[in-house]
């Protein structure tokens, strides 16, 4: 029997290890408060089940003794329900007192189960604490699992209450309450009472197993689940371009039935006109009138409606000076001749001619290095975080001009998260990025507003980077 105990004790001990060092590198990436706990649980366990399987094989000692009942009995269970207060309080003020409560009781049982003096008579099998503790620490032992169970049972009914109108984070957090609570309340039962030794060490060991299974699990919003899901037949299809995006700009080469039916009066003249020429050109896009594909401006001065190429008619000066003030934006450069003028000697009296800008590829350079990030926000902090967000991009529209792209937003869908998108030259302008004060400072001031973070690392296959509306006024 001993020898079960000890190989049961050993496969715990590796696995609450491996736990530790799991839980550990999670907190190097985001730092959160159960998290801590979780590890300072793991610990725990893999130091009282290494001093099981040594006392089981080589017989138990004062020593031993301890190990097993300060990181089994006292800091295991009680790290376990302050973790679990740190994932479900949305307080501050609740959170601050999971850990006084887990500090102070630590501090004081531990001195005490190190000072008390142990009676003798041990065996190679696994002791039970009442045999031979005093009275003051089999009455702290008692008063601690007390507690233990009170939050345990507590955090189950709030997670449950939240699961049932809530989302994906609530469900999230209530699979892992669900899993550890009993775990937590069955291993308190198995110290109370008389339990053969090798129960009590398999479920010391299934504790870490618990919490390897809800640190380790997938969490909402679930990004990967839904980018192996095939899109839809009707989603894989470009929508219909009806608006100004296509204005100027040569089209990729791609098989006839992927372009979209074009809506236009003008159907049969843009025909005419693809049918001579060896590129593409969205004539549609660039017949429509008003801005953004708003309704058409007011008519201009009577003349010939599209007379001038054809007859080499004097067209009148545009009174932007090559402009195109019917669209209601700045006109941009195209990247084709409009209409084949060159080839008609056309002339446009007051427009000075303009040098067509290369061509560019909508494929980036591979260096680029992307970022999102969720920020899943504390209840009430939303606006200071809004605050914080606009005065860091503000700092970094001004001092970082290896940041292509550093937008952050709102969800409409989930008021309480925030989306950071981040496009850098490369990763040393992205190291650069990260060492800059106003970075440092976005980074300290958001962990008091921030619940959980979601960190995606992206592949830029294909991007058009233009100034936002606000740049124009």
């Amino acid at each position: 029997m001993e020898v079960l105990v000890a190989v049961i004790a050993f496969g715990g001990a590796v696995l609450a290890a491996i736990t530790t060092g799991a839980l550990v590198g999670r907190l190097r990436e985001e730092a959160s408060g159960w998290l801590t706990a979780w590890a300072i649980t793991t610990a725990a366990l893999c130091l009282a089940l290494g001093a099981v399987t040594v006392g089981n094989l080589l017989g138990f000692g004062p020593l031993t003794f301890r190990i097993y009942q300060i990181g089994g009995a006292l800091l295991a269970p009680l790290w376990l329900s302050v973790g679990l207060i740190q994932l479900l309080a949305e307080k501050r003020s609740a959170r601050f007192s999971g850990w006084l409560l887990g500090g102070g009781l630590t501090v004081v049982g531990g001195v005490i189960m190190l000072i008390d003096p142990v009676a003798g008579g041990f065996k190679k099998e696994l002791p039970t604490g009442n045999e031979f503790w005093d009275l003051w620490p089999e009455w702290l032992l008692r008063g601690v699992h007390g507690v233990v169970v009170l939050t345990l049972l507590v955090a189950m009914m709030v997670a449950v209450a939240r699961w049932r109108g809530g989302d994906d984070y609530d469900a999230d957090n209530m699979n892992a309450t669900v899993v550890l609570a009993p775990t937590g309340l069955a291993v308190i039962g198995a110290l109370l009472l008389t339990v053969p030794g090798p129960f009590v060490v398999a479920l010391l060991g299934g504790l870490s197993g618990a919490i390897w299974y809800a640190v380790a699990r997938p969490l909402a919003p679930y990004e990967d689940e839904e980018e192996d899901e095939p899109a839809p037949p009707q989603q894989q299809q470009p929508p219909p371009q009806q608006d100004w995006q296509g204005y100027g700009r040569r089209q990729a080469q791609e098989p006839e039935p992927e372009f979209p039916p074009r809506r236009s009066g003008l159907g049969d003249l843009v025909a005419e006109y693809r049918a001579g020429e060896t590129g593409e050109v969205d004539y549609a896009a660039r017949m429509q009138t008003g801005g953004f594909g708003g309704p058409p401006g007011p008519p201009g001065p009577p003349g010939p409606d599209f007379g001038g190429p054809m007859t080499g008619t004097m067209m009148p000066a545009d009174r932007f000076g090559g402009g195109t003030p019917e669209y209601g934006m700045p006109a941009p450069q195209p990247a084709v001749p409009e209409y084949n003028m060159p080839a008609t000697g056309v002339l446009y009296p007051g427009a000075a001619p303009m040098p067509a800008p290369a061509k560019q590829s909508p494929k980036p350079s591979p260096n680029i290095y992307g970022l999102l990030t969720v920020f899943t926000l504390l209840d009430g902090s939303g606006e200071a975080f809004d605050k914080l967000a606009e005065e860091t991009v503000e700092a970094v529209q001004s001092n970082e001009p290896d940041t292509l792209v550093f937008v952050c937003h709102a969800v409409k869908s989930a008021p309480l998260q925030r989306i950071v998108y981040e496009l850098y030259r490369d990763e040393v302008a992205f190291s650069e990025h990260q060492r800059q004060p106003h970075m440092e400072r976005f980074a300290t001031e958001r962990q008091a507003l921030v619940l959980a973070t979601n960190v995606i690392e992206l592949n830029v296959n294909a991007a058009k980077v233009v100034p936002l509306p606000s740049a124009f006024r």
